[in-house]
């Protein structure tokens, strides 16, 4: 009998460990990847990060070289080769852009060659909110998108938007990002809690929105359209949580006052328990206005029974396919309108428009489902690559 065969060591690059939808997706890969066949190690290019020390706790060693603001300088680079040289991997894949970028050179700097892949996260960004190291680098690697063994993009706007800047077609791979439908589920008691913490009644109608706070995220669309229904709907109450989602947020803090949103708006900032406050809304939303591939917290909702309504950004609207509401980018009215149809219907057929979100999560956006699919893209390239 033959001995088993060592499991492939894979080497993730990846920008940042800070929350965000792209960095948990790979923490979502690491934590089901089947270890009898792949071992993990991750190189966080910028230091610190939520994620890191729960990319740990699986056993997977996290490795830092300092690159700050994600500037890329010989000062990392330099810390970089001997780390890549010592792990000695059997296949390096960047995540997000800079990654993607420092995963492609890996290849020049190890005594023998192996194969490379690239992630890419995002549709189409706005030049006037990107970074113009981040554009550069973008521009950059659409000249040598040809080199990579495959480019994996979680949305089919995101491939279709860098085919039309020129990154090769014949290496695109898509896999959408998968939603822990676990740790995501419908939950009565979540619902009443939130509500008894929040000081409001069994029956309010919440409405939420959670991610970051960032010009693409459509934050002021947001409570423009919240200003819009109150005078219809006066006890709804609105729910925002993300990362510098506070109340010490000049930009929302005021727009909340000025809009006279004070007693209906919660800003939650950054929450660990996302899951149950994802359970207690009854209508989630992605306002988002550009940027966008696969918005997690889409399928998250989706997959607490949750109704959506998503701008018309990214995969959105084949994420929710039949079971929400699409809409255009950067229009409260719409945005209003959308929650007008949803409020008015009653509370049974809101759960039946849930219970079809959840299955359709089920059936295309299932974790083990999604790495599975991460696992057979590694697997045919070790079949195929010759050293």
């Amino acid at each position: 009998m033959l001995p088993p065969r060592a499991p492939k060591h894979l080497v993730f690059v990846i920008t940042g460990l800070f929350t965000g939808g792209a960095e948990m997706m790979l923490y979502k890969l690491l934590s089901r990847l089947n270890r009898g066949k792949f071992r993990a190690s991750v190189i966080s290019l910028t230091p610190g990060g939520s994620l890191r020390d729960q990319i740990q706790h699986l056993g997977i060693p996290v490795y830092c070289v300092g690159m700050k603001s994600q500037q890329i300088n010989l000062r990392a680079i330099l810390a970089f080769i001997p780390l890549m040289r010592k792990l000695s991997p059997d296949l390096i894949q960047g995540w997000m852009t800079h990654g993607n970028l420092i995963a492609q050179i890996s290849r020049y700097v190890l005594s023998s060659s192996v194969p490379i892949l690239w992630s890419i996260r995002h549709s189409a960004l706005k030049p006037s909110e990107t970074k113009l190291t981040t554009r550069l680098i973008i521009g950059l690697l659409a000249h040598f998108s040809h080199l990579p063994e495959g480019i994996i993009y979680n949305s089919r706007s995101g491939a279709e938007d860098h085919h039309r800047i020129h990154y090769a077609p014949l290496k695109t791979v898509i896999i959408s990002n998968g939603i822990d439908t676990d740790l995501f589920h419908p939950s009565l008691t979540n619902r009443l809690k939130i509500r008894q913490e929040l000081g409001l009644e069994d029956h309010t109608i919440i409405i939420g929105l959670i991610g970051r706070f960032h010009v693409m995220k459509g934050h002021e669309y947001f409570l423009q359209a919240a200003a819009l229904l109150l005078p219809i709907f006066p006890e709804t109450q609105f729910l925002l949580v993300g990362s510098e989602v506070t109340p010490k947020n000049p930009v929302l803090s005021n727009l909340v006052r000025s809009l006279g949103l004070e007693s209906h708006v919660h800003l939650g900032g950054e929450r660990q328990d996302i899951p149950r406050l994802t359970a207690a809304l009854d209508i989630a939303c992605s306002t988002s206005s550009f940027g966008e591939g696969f918005a997690n917290v889409i399928g998250e909702a989706m997959a607490c029974g949750v109704p959506c309504v998503v701008t018309n950004v990214g995969d959105a609207a084949w994420i929710v396919g039949e079971t929400g509401f699409v809409i255009p980018p950067a229009d409260p009215v719409a945005l209003c309108e959308a929650w007008k149809a949803l409020i008015c219907m009653d509370r049974s057929a809101r759960q039946a428009l849930g219970l079809q979100a959840r299955q359709r999560v089920e059936a295309h956006f299932a974790l083990d489902k999604i790495v599975r699919q991460y696992e057979a893209v590694y697997e045919e390239i070790f079949s195929k690559w010759k050293h």
